[in-house]
């Protein structure tokens, strides 16, 4: 009863406080159901419903700390985060063209609950996307999409005018808004191939093949034994 008690009262705090992305900042408010999106605003993509803002938090051109509470929507016990980058205002709203380029490798988030509950990851260094060349004054998105249990995607972002580091229009980075809590665990993701790259083959066909080459293999053995019971 008292968590219960305290998630509701933390929820209401951050609904009022906006800060889903808690470092460096957030577009706004998305945490809303109403009869233009009856599902709420967060699942659309690519910004959760809410359109590009000119207020732009400033981030360093070598990267920096992204911060988010993860837990504020059911269907998260476990749930995959992607952070990606989007650069300039040539696309729709005046935001990115595309948001498609990747920060980190996926992670696995693992939650206390299935439940809303309180909790905040932080990433102290989100290196920029592979090959990118930014300088001072560009403008960028950061997107952090959040895979629930069930499949469907959260969608947050940050509009970003990039500083060079040291900046002092840039948030300092603390123990305060950059912190990950004790409550929340995160898992390795993995692959598994179905194709041999060395071969071309199928794992399953070249198993065969190993077990059929095997099963020959034996097969003088066998027929010795088989004479020496004779």
């Amino acid at each position: 009863m008292l968590f219960s008690g305290f998630v509701a009262v933390l929820m209401a705090t951050v609904v009022s406080a906006h800060s889903i992305i808690s470092y460096p900042g957030w577009r706004g408010n998305n945490l809303i159901t109403n009869e233009t999106f009856p599902y709420g605003m967060q699942w659309v993509y690519p910004c959760g419903g809410i359109g590009t803002t000119t207020n732009r938090t400033y981030w360093p051109t070598t990267g920096g700390a992204v911060a988010f509470q993860p837990g504020w929507f059911r269907g998260h016990e476990t749930a995959f985060v992607h952070i990606n980058l989007g650069f300039g205002t040539d696309g729709p709203d005046n935001g990115p063209v595309d948001m498609s380029n990747p920060m980190l490798p996926a992670i696995q988030l693992l939650g206390p609950t299935n439940g809303p509950y309180p909790g905040t990851v932080c990433f102290p260094q989100v290196p920029l996307p592979k090959n990118a060349n930014v300088k001072a004054g560009d403008k960028a998105t950061i997107q952090v999409v959040e895979l629930a249990v069930h499949g469907a995607a959260l969608y947050s972002c940050v509009d970003i005018e990039f500083a060079e580091p040291g900046d002092e229009k840039i948030e300092q980075v603390t123990e305060d808004n950059c912190f990950n809590s004790t409550e929340l665990g995160f898992a390795e993701l993995y692959t598994i191939a179905t194709v041999n790259p060395r071969t071309g083959k199928r794992f399953d066909e070249d198993n065969a093949a190993a077990g059929r080459s095997a099963a020959l293999g034996s097969l003088p053995l066998l027929m010795l034994l088989g004479w020496a019971l004779l």
